[in-house]
């Protein structure tokens, strides 16, 4: 998809900037309303702009307009017909800008009640999922990673940590922690539940396969593992959030999480210590191989800090 921006700017600065913004060749319509805008007041420069050149648009706003007199808004444009610059158009890539990722990213991670509720019912369907046969417990770990929103807060680890934006670290560490508490603590009370009832102990839990696995992983499952989280970044900055799923079921940390809980319900902390292994495992492979990947777009693609 390619990009709409939307800046409010001081009108002393808008045929400046409007003159820089008509030269790209990457911008296919350029909309000026002068004084439409309210709030903030100023005017309004409505940008059509390929992926390729978005970044190319905002280091020239940050470079004309200072950030306290500024505000924009971007947006996804389904197409673009301009028969005279189809050439260029269909020429256009896949990317997302900073502010967009870290935009979806906070969203996704906002620890809000829904956010608590989804990671501790992701937690409680991969606690059934630890001691159930084959095939339902393989519908319960895809289940429980998809609803589960527990890869953005790792994510925007990276992120922050690229940019050097420590507030944002900051927000993606207390989200990640929250979060993840949940989880666990619903893993623990959906086992001590199963107990109770006589549908769980300590032997059936350490006894199952794929437990074991968790706990012991070979090197394939550490390769998809690790394959599951660059892609996941991978689709955050192409844009491709729709896809997420695929890279969130090749991972374990959802499940993996849940045995902490689940080890410490029936009196295994050893269990709860692999278990808490593997998890720290799945997010080392997101920093160590998704931190890399965004430095490089951000050395060679695009260069630039976010707005704010």
């Amino acid at each position: 998809m390619h990009r709409t921006i939307e800046l409010t700017i001081p009108p002393h600065l808008t045929d400046s900037l409007q003159a820089e913004l008509t030269s790209l060749e990457e911008v296919i319509g350029l909309t000026l309303q002068r004084g439409a805008s309210l709030k903030p007041a100023g005017d309004v420069l409505i940008v059509h702009v390929l992926n390729r050149g978005a970044d190319e648009v905002l280091r020239r706003v940050q470079t004309a307009v200072p950030k306290a007199e500024l505000s924009a808004v971007t947006s996804e444009a389904t197409s673009f017909i301009s028969p005279d610059s189809h050439h260029v158009i269909r020429g256009d890539r896949d990317e997302a800008i900073w502010e967009e990722m870290e935009s979806g990213l906070r969203h996704q991670g906002r620890i809000t009640v829904n956010y608590l509720l989804l990671m501790a019912l992701g937690g409680v369907i991969a606690a059934v999922g630890l001691v159930s046969e084959p095939v339902p417990q393989a519908v319960a770990f895809v289940a429980s990673a998809i609803i589960a929103p527990g890869f953005d807060s790792m994510t925007t680890v990276a992120l922050a940590l690229v940019l050097r934006r420590w507030d944002l670290l900051g927000r993606a560490l207390a989200s990640a922690g929250a979060g993840y508490a949940a989880l666990m603590l619903a893993a623990a009370a959906t086992s001590a539940l199963l107990v109770g009832v006589g549908e769980m102990d300590a032997q059936m839990l350490a006894g199952n396969a794929e437990v074991q696995h968790l706990a012991h992983p070979r090197w394939m499952e550490l390769l998809v593992a690790a394959a599951g989280a660059l892609a996941g970044v991978v689709m955050l900055a192409a844009f491709r959030r729709s896809f997420q799923a695929g890279p969130l079921i090749a991972m374990a940390f959802i499940p993996a999480a849940a045995l902490v809980g689940a080890g410490l319900a029936v009196g295994r902390p050893d269990l709860a210590w692999e278990g808490l292994q593997r998890f720290g495992a799945d997010w080392g492979f997101i920093l160590v191989l998704g931190a890399p990947f965004l430095w490089l777009k951000q050395r060679f693609l695009h260069r630039r800090q976010p707005l704010v």
